[in-house]
């Protein structure tokens, strides 16, 4: 049978994992990223080599600006108080399942990544403790299991219930505050009312319930592996190449037209499903999915980046979850996280003596454009660290709050359904977490290229 050669747009963390899972299934397969580096949103960026021009440039190309820094971030630029730090785009956590399929993928190449592990934690008025604990963990376990170790078919049918029937029904004590927790981090959505349970439940069985991982030197490091591994078995990366259209004839994909033109058997976009229609042609579509795409919404967030200069050993290396309540947002109550696993110094990601810690709290992309709502956000993360190191300003270097409104591709909502892999052109498909894949964020995308291996491999 014939080698089939796959066009992949987007050097994103899914592209990159679905070129290297269609390697290993012998396809011939080529990626196509506009910009000079491979992550695509999943991008840790080296501080030291930026300037607030370039900084700025960068963030907006991925919807994002820094909303507040202390002190101003001209001045943070000026005195050079960035150098040694590499800061993510935004704040990333992976599920551990998601690092069991990566090694699955990598093999010995991942080898090269040092992943750091953190159980979530909660500050308990003056100590912090586990945010389930083994006593919560067996009082929940009759109705937790019911719902994990549901079939598939239970599944969908959850998928229509909202997270706030659920929790009428199985929110008793603990577990009301862990079902209303883990449904905002799992779906990066603050309202209870539009969040399907069984795509929580979908994805919690996926994460595998194994707290959280970072990868040492940053996010970048996964995809950095990924691409060499890409290369070395024969798979062709073309950066600085962005795809201008996709070519389709008789409602078949057929290549792309970049920096000259190239012919595929199948295409694969990784790019943002609502911009698809930039680089294909709308007309060539339905009517309904090309109105259905462009209205999809994505989620947001506001992140906080602190660099402390002394912190309590014990804090390091541990992430912790808070809910924030009646903060007035839509859901009323905002879910966040602030990790200490950026402030290991094995981590890599800032010089001797500093602590890096790392930050974010859900919003809706209206909310992540709306300052006043922005700045409501930021009084709850800096008061939850607050918490957890009293009078922390004291040791504080600097901060900055990036604001983002295009955080995870589409959202998932009741309403708000993730599209298709599968698109109405035959041989055009779509990845990345924009689309019907378990999980959010990196995990999704992940989940997506795994999705795509199966369904060309059987299309073979």
């Amino acid at each position: 049978m014939k080698q089939k050669n796959v066009c992949i747009i987007g050097a994103g963390i899914g592209g990159l994992t679905a070129a290297a899972l269609l390697l290993k299934k012998g396809f011939s397969v080529e990626i196509f990223e506009k910009e000079p580096t491979v992550g695509g949103r999943a991008m840790s960026i080296q501080m030291s080599s930026q300037t607030l021009e370039s900084y700025k440039q960068t963030l907006t190309k991925y919807n994002t600006v820094i909303v507040f820094a202390e002190p101003a971030l001209e001045d943070i630029f000026r005195e050079n108080m960035f150098d040694g730090f590499t800061l993510d785009l935004g704040f990333h956590m992976i599920g551990s399942g998601i690092v069991v399929k990566l090694r699955d993928i990598l093999g010995e190449s991942f080898e090269k990544v040092t992943i750091l592990k953190s159980r979530l934690f909660e500050q308990k008025n003056d100590h912090f403790g586990y945010f389930a604990t083994t006593a919560d963990k067996i009082a929940m376990l009759p109705n937790i299991a019911r719902l994990l170790l549901s079939r598939e078919k239970t599944m969908r049918e959850l998928d229509t219930v909202s997270m706030t029937e659920t929790i009428k029904k199985y929110g008793k004590g603990k577990m009301k505050i862990i079902l209303e927790v883990n449904a905002r981090l799992i779906s990066t959505i603050n309202n209870l009312d539009v969040i399907s349970t069984g795509e929580v439940f979908r994805t919690q069985k996926d994460m595998r319930l194994g707290g959280v991982n970072y990868p040492q030197q940053g996010l970048l490091k996964i995809c950095q592996t990924i691409a060499e591994y890409i290369e070395k078995n024969g798979g062709r990366l073309h950066l600085n190449t962005p795809v201008k259209q996709i070519i389709i004839k008789k409602n078949k994909a057929q290549g792309v037209i970049a920096d000259k033109e190239y012919t595929f058997d199948i295409v694969v976009s990784n790019i943002l499903v609502q911009e698809l229609f930039s680089i294909a042609d709308e007309q060539l579509f339905p009517t309904d999915y090309v109105t259905t795409m462009k209205a999809l919404e994505g989620t947001g967030s506001l992140c906080g980046y602190y660099s402390l200069k002394n912190m309590n050993p014990d804090l390091i290396g541990k992430s912790f979850i808070f809910i924030e309540r009646n903060l007035g947002v839509e859901g009323n109550d905002a879910v966040g996280m602030i990790d200490f696993i950026t402030a290991k110094p094995e981590a890599g990601l800032s010089p001797p003596s500093r602590y890096l810690v790392q930050s974010y709290i859900i919003c809706t992309p209206k909310e992540a454009r709306d300052k006043k709502a922005l700045r409501t956000l930021k009084e709850a993360l800096d008061k939850n660290l607050e918490r957890i190191i009293p009078q922390y300003q004291s040791q504080l270097e600097w901060a900055i709050y990036p604001a983002i409104w295009h955080l995870d591709g589409v959202a998932k909502t009741l309403m708000n359904t993730k599209p298709d892999i599968q698109t109405p052109i035959e041989n055009l498909y779509l990845i990345g977490d924009c689309v019907k894949a378990p999980g959010i964020g990196i995990n999704c995308a992940i989940n997506s290229a795994r999705i795509i291996q199966e369904i060309l491999n059987k299309s073979t």
